[in-house]
C-alpha cells in the first residue's frame, strides 16, 4: 500500500508511504490517494483530514520522473489534466478541511499536493520548492495558480523561474505556510488544530470551503451571500444558536 490512514476522533491521518522513494508521486500512488480521500469523504465520522509522509526526510519529494520521460506532447496533457482532476482539485473542493503536514521535502508536485490542501503546517526541516523548469518543464498539477494565489505573481515568478529551494521559515515569512513547528511535534499540532475544526459545523465549514476558493472569482460575494442564507435552514445553525443562548457547547 502507498497510502495508509487511521482514524480517531473524528481526525483521519493520510500518511503516503513510500519512503524508499521520499514518498514521490507516481501513478499509482496518486490514484490511491484520490480513492483515499473519497473514502474518507463520504465516511460520516470523519471531520478532518491530515496529509502527510511517512519518515522524516520527505512530505513528497516530487513526481516519479521515470514515469513520463518519454511522453509526447498529448500525454503529457492527459497526465496533467487527469493529476488535477482525480487528485488536486479534488482536494482543493472537498467538502472537508484538509491540512498539510509539510513534514520534509516539498518539492515539484509535492508542493502542489501541498499547497492543493485548505492551509499548510511545516515542520523545522522541510525544504520547498517548484524545479520543473530544470526539467524544460513548468509545475503542471495547478502549480502555477495556487502559489501566485497564495503567494503573490511576483513571490510566484522568483520561485518558478530560479527553481529555488527555500526553507520552512521563508515559507512561514511569504504566507506559504500557516505555522513552522519542531519535527517532533508536527503531527501533534496537526490534531491539535483539526480537533478545534472537528467540534465545529461541518455543514458550515463546507460552506466555507466554496466561498474561499471563490475568492479569485468575480461571484465569491455572490456565492458568500448564497451560502451564509442557505446556512440559516440547517440543523446546525438551529443547534449552534441555541447552545449559544443555553450557554452550552454545541453538538454537531
Amino acid at each position: 500500500m502507498n497510502v495508509l490512514y487511521t482514524i480517531e476522533n473524528k481526525i483521519a491521518t493520510i500518511t503516503i508511504n513510500r519512503p524508499e522513494s521520499l514518498n514521490a508521486l507516481n501513478k499509482e500512488t496518486i490514484s490511491e490517494l484520490s480513492e483515499t480521500i473519497s473514502t474518507l469523504e463520504s465516511n460520516q465520522e470523519v471531520r478532518v483530514l491530515l496529509l502527510t509522509g511517512s519518515g522524516t526526510k520527505a512530505f513528497v519529494a516530487g513526481a516519479d520522473i521515470k514515469e513520463f520521460q518519454n511522453f509526447n506532447e498529448e500525454e503529457g496533457k492527459a497526465l496533467a489534466k487527469e493529476g488535477q482532476e482525480i487528485l488536486f482539485n479534488k482536494i482543493e473542493n472537498l467538502s472537508k478541511p484538509v491540512i498539510a503536514l509539510v513534514n520534509g521535502f516539498a518539492l515539484g508536485g509535492g508542493l502542489e499536493l501541498a499547497m492543493a490542501c485548505h492551509f499548510r503546517i511545516a515542520s523545522e526541516n522541510a525544504k520547498m520548492g517548484l524545479p520543473e523548469v530544470t526539467l524544460g518543464l513548468i509545475p503542471g498539477y495547478g502549480g502555477t495558480q495556487r502559489l501566485t494565489q497564495l503567494i503573490g505573481k511576483g513571490r510566484a515568478n522568483q520561485a518558478i523561474f530560479s527553481a529555488e529551494m527555500f526553507s520552512a521559515h521563508k515559507a512561514f515569512e511569504i504566507g506559504l505556510v500557516n505555522e513552522v513547528i519542531a519535527q517532533e511535534e508536527l503531527l501533534n499540532r496537526g490534531t491539535e488544530i483539526a480537533s478545534k475544526i472537528a467540534h465545529n459545523s461541518p455543514l458550515a465549514i463546507e460552506k466555507a470551503i466554496r466561498c474561499t476558493n471563490a475568492y479569485t472569482t468575480k461571484d465569491g460575494y455572490l456565492i458568500e451571500i448564497e451560502s451564509f442564507g442557505d446556512l440559516f435552514s440547517k440543523k446546525d445553525f438551529k443547534e449552534g444558536v441555541s447552545a449559544f443562548l443555553e450557554k452550552r457547547k454545541p453538538n454537531f
